[in-house]
């Protein structure tokens, strides 16, 4: 798209997975100008980005995708508190991504809090953590890509990750139970962050370039997860896997754990991750949410022409033109 917009005179050479680097590097990879354009789940590097961290922690609290990836890109391209972070680390942050809510896949049974209780859980996260402790259950911290392994040994009981990954990584194979509880989304880091020093390089129409081709991509990734997660689910189904919605005492221990986490967060933000202000930045990050809400409530959810219209013009067309030249 890149090369397209710019009638090719930009042309990116594109490196997918530990090509280049490994996960926990792509932040020092551009810092270095390894690559020029990285993304870079913030949650592996918190001591490097606690702002971005500390809003991550509202993500127990939603789950719409779509909202997320527009108000989490809005708000991380104009507070001031999460701009210093991205200047202080030498990047420029162009864009979001927004997995879609995560559900729990199980070897047995969970839909209500007596079948989740002892269970060992794979989760993403610390407040999710704590909510799966609170619920009476055991969180335990391993990487996604362990999640099968783990399942199929047995020292897993569930795993929490977006429903996709029951076909994508196979998981209908050794975890036939899934509950649609939504367990949280995760969004932290850039998904498109330039290293400085070449986005000063570019001129005015090669960052617009940039900005256009964020925004239709963006957009196209969200539509296109949400659908591939719902079409994982009916696929499961097909295999003879066993898919549930939450019992009410499970889907109120998640609401009433969502109200506890939302009046902790400012605690958390300024105690954890030392943000010196955090009702600033987190109150400005719930307005920029809801804004989004409104702003999605008449436009077609699967029109991804439309969405990457409206994200130009309630977004990228409002950016100073000397966005990122620090």
């Amino acid at each position: 798209m890149v090369k397209e917009l710019s009638n090719g005179e930009l042309q990116p050479e594109v490196y997918t997975g530990t090509v280049l680097l490994a996960p926990r590097a792509n932040l020092q990879g551009i810092q270095d100008n390894i690559v020029q354009v990285a993304h870079h789940a913030a949650i592996f590097t918190p001591s490097e980005m606690p702002v971005a961290n500390a809003v991550q922690e509202l993500g127990f609290n939603y789950d719409d995708p779509l909202v997320s990836i527009l108000a989490v890109t809005d708000f991380s391209l104009n507070n001031p508190i999460q701009l210093a972070e991205w200047e202080g680390l030498n990047i420029v942050y162009l864009g979001a991504y927004s997995t879609p809510p995560y559900v729990m896949f199980c070897r047995e049974p969970v839909r209500n809090l007596e079948e989740l209780r002892g269970k060992r859980i794979r989760t993403a996260g610390s407040t999710v953590s704590a909510w799966v402790e609170q619920a009476g259950g055991t969180p335990v911290n391993v990487p996604s890509s362990e999640m099968y392994s783990g399942l199929d040994r047995g020292s897993l009981d569930c795993a929490t990750n977006a429903a996709n990954d029951l076909i994508d990584r196979s998981l209908w194979e050794v975890a036939e139970h899934t509950t649609l509880l939504p367990t949280g989304m995760y969004w932290s880091g850039p998904q498109w962050g330039f290293n400085e020093d070449f986005w000063s390089s570019l001129n005015d129409e090669q960052r617009d370039v940039f900005k256009e081709a964020t925004a239709h991509a963006m957009t196209r990734m969200v539509v296109q997860y949400i659908n591939a997660s719902e079409a994982a689910i009916e696929e499961a189904i097909k295999l003879g896997n066993n898919i549930y919605e939450p019992e009410e005492d499970l889907m109120a221990s998640v609401v009433a754990f969502r109200d506890e986490a939302l009046a902790n967060v400012y605690d958390k933000a300024r105690d954890q991750y030392g943000v010196e202000d955090p009702e600033a930045l987190i109150d400005d990050f719930l307005a920029t949410y809801e804004k989004w809400e409104s702003l999605l409530s008449d436009v077609d959810r699967n029109d991804e022409g439309a969405l990457a219209e409206l994200a130009m013009q309630e977004i990228y067309n409002k950016l100073p033109a000397d966005y990122g030249i620090y």
